[in-house]
């Protein structure tokens, strides 16, 4: 006869992991709605029979998944989650897990372009008329900014936001917004470099022109090109030394993108 199987081991669980799932499920259940305050560390301690470090570490994972927030002097109200927190949350353990990863920066570059590529496909088929003028306006935003580092960076970083926001979903949005900031956040000097915003203006125009269109497939090929263009410039970039000469920096195009 085959043996019996092996029994599972119990596994003794935390007591603060206790405390945070009847506190989930509290929230979940509408009992605290978005705004209410939590009850008091004390109360929470009766009402649970643990200790204050159990309820603590508790309260603290609910405010890391966006489920309350802590001020100074009150107690924890519940906050309702949305993707811009979310992800806003995560950025800065995403930006930290791309710089140790070998190829981190490579990988970021590979994501963003699947993902932009994308996105200006679902922008040229859900484009409406007053969004496709509020890209032309961040278009044009981009050309003013033009001799301005700092400025054309923004205004960049915001046009590709108003394709995302074409998509019209919120979690798309929130995610281009994400990957934008770890763009930045990886390697700011990278985004940042000096150059000739002319040929991004180019780019710019090309994608926007194809969005008002709605031809998907061209909006998908000049996003293509205009982010593998500035892939293979961040490639260039990374291959100079610390400290470029003055050479370097007259050859040198914005990395934007």
């Amino acid at each position: 006869m085959p043996s019996p199987p092996a029994p599972e081991p119990i596994v003794r669980r935390k007591l603060s992991h206790e405390v945070l799932d009847r506190l989930v499920q509290t929230i979940q259940s509408g009992d605290l709605a978005p705004g209410d305050q939590l009850p008091s560390e004390r109360e929470l301690m009766e009402r649970y029979s643990v200790g204050r470090p159990a309820i603590r570490e508790a309260m603290q994972t609910l405010q890391r998944m966006g489920l309350i927030r802590i001020a100074h002097g009150e107690r924890a109200r519940v906050t309702l989650p949305t993707a811009d927190t979310i992800v806003d949350q995560v950025s800065g353990a995403m930006v930290q897990m791309l710089g140790r990863v070998p190829g981190g920066l490579d990988e970021l570059k590979d994501a963003r372009l699947l993902f932009e590529v994308g996105l200006a496909q679902v922008a040229a088929r859900r484009g409406t008329p007053a969004t496709v003028a509020q890209l032309r306006t961040a278009l044009q935003a981009c050309r003013e900014a033009t001799g301005d580092q700092a400025r054309f960076v923004a205004a960049d970083m915001a046009f590709h936001r108003q394709i995302a926001a074409m998509s019209g979903n919120t979690l798309i949005r929130a995610l281009s917004q994400g990957m934008l900031d770890w763009m930045t956040r990886f390697r700011r000097d990278l985004v940042t470099a000096r150059g000739a915003e002319r040929l991004t203006l180019e780019e710019h125009a090309r994608i926007t022109d194809a969005i008002a269109a709605g031809d998907a497939a061209a909006a998908g090929a000049a996003m293509t090109d205009h982010l593998s263009r500035a892939n293979q410039l961040y490639s260039v970039l990374m291959a100079e030394p610390a400290g470029p000469t003055p050479q370097t920096r007259r050859r040198r195009t914005p990395a934007s993108g």
